[in-house]
């Protein structure tokens, strides 16, 4: 059988197995195992556990689970809802305030974090009730929150970056670089776009609200400067981390594990101070989140690199690279064809 056909039930197999509901990492994983069996040797079957061991054995995935951990220990407490709490009394008097109050939030968890399912679930979860409270709709308040959450895939420090960076061998600090202007841009439209669709929404909300819920609506969005100002010691501490965290890594002052591990110790000692989240009970739930979250990740990184272990060992890769340097493609007509790809995939991973 030729590498054509092999790639083409390669490709099957992990569809039908994605689609079956099967997590991502054992999906891949069983996918890479069948076709070992059947067309590699069983000496490469023996040596799955080392190969996917001398793939990890990166010093670098150590940033993965430690910003994890700076995530939860913010996610799991109050800290994400000062957050969110103190962007809406800034923003309060523009249109659409607290839609863009949330997509503010999820712009400064993301860079706490960078990780987007834990941005929609830290902000969504106080954000969409208070949104739909207000008069926006429930495509706007869900739809808001799930794009605001992929601000955590390009803000730094992102987990989807390290991972990148890991199995492309690409500098994680200059990727992280990279993604600080595509993640402002992506905000600010965010923003721009809430403001205008909420005017074209509140208006509809505004003729079938009665006067008593348009009274309580406008009482709660005013806040006086004394307001505004108090919820400064709750964000300024997290702004801090930020700052520390950015010119640490962009001023060479450590690798990114390093960064990170000094982000996930000065998180968890933030979260102890402010919010006294000392008692194991505080902390178990941290620290079990971010064991579970790292497990998650690293066991998809792991299948991943059997996963592309086995292409390359059929030379299924490398049959693919030279289809498409013959296809004699310009560069713009090449990215733009990775990008369709990448966004097919996209819908199932």
């Amino acid at each position: 059988m030729g590498v054509v056909e092999i790639g083409l039930i390669y490709t099957a197999l992990t569809l039908v197995l994605l689609f079956s509901g099967m997590p991502i990492a054992f999906a891949l994983g069983s996918s890479a195992v069948i076709i070992m069996y059947f067309f590699m040797p069983a000496t490469n079957i023996h040596l799955i556990a080392e190969t996917i061991f001398g793939e990890l054995d990166n010093f670098t995935l150590l940033t993965i689970p430690l910003f994890i951990l700076m995530g939860a220990a913010i996610g799991k407490t109050r800290a994400a809802v000062d957050l969110y709490e103190s962007a809406y009394r800034w923003l309060y008097r523009l249109p659409g305030s607290l839609g863009v109050a949330n997509v503010a939030g999820c712009t400064i968890f993301a860079a706490l974090c960078g990780s987007s399912p834990a941005t929609c679930a830290a902000i969504g979860g106080m954000g969409i009730p208070e949104m739909r409270k207000r008069g926006y709709s429930g495509a706007l308040a869900s739809g808001l929150i799930a794009a605001g959450g992929t601000l955590g895939i390009l803000i730094p420090p992102s987990i989807t970056l390290i991972i990148y960076g890991v199995m492309a061998e690409q500098s994680i600090g200059k990727l992280f670089i990279a993604g600080i202007i595509p993640g402002i841009l992506l905000a600010v439209l965010f923003s721009a776009w809430v403001v205008f669709k909420f005017i074209r929404d509140r208006h509809a909300w505004m003729k079938t609200a009665s006067p008593a819920e348009i009274a309580k609506v406008a009482q709660k969005e005013h806040f006086t400067w004394k307001e505004k100002m108090e919820s400064l010691p709750r964000l300024l501490p997290f702004l801090l981390l930020i700052g520390l965290i950015m010119g640490a890594m962009y001023g060479g002052f450590g690798t990114p594990s390093e960064v990170a591990g000094v982000g996930a110790v000065a998180a968890l000692i933030l979260v102890i101070a402010l919010y006294q989240c000392y008692r194991w009970k505080d902390l178990k739930a941290i620290f079990t989140g971010t064991a579970k979250e790292s497990c998650m990740v690293m066991m998809i990184i792991a299948m991943s690199f059997l996963f592309t272990y086995v292409m390359s060992y059929l030379r299924i890769s490398q049959s693919m690279a030279e289809w498409l340097v013959a296809l004699e493609l310009s560069k713009w007509a090449l990215l733009f064809w990775v990008n369709m790809l990448l966004l097919v995939l996209g819908f199932f991973l």
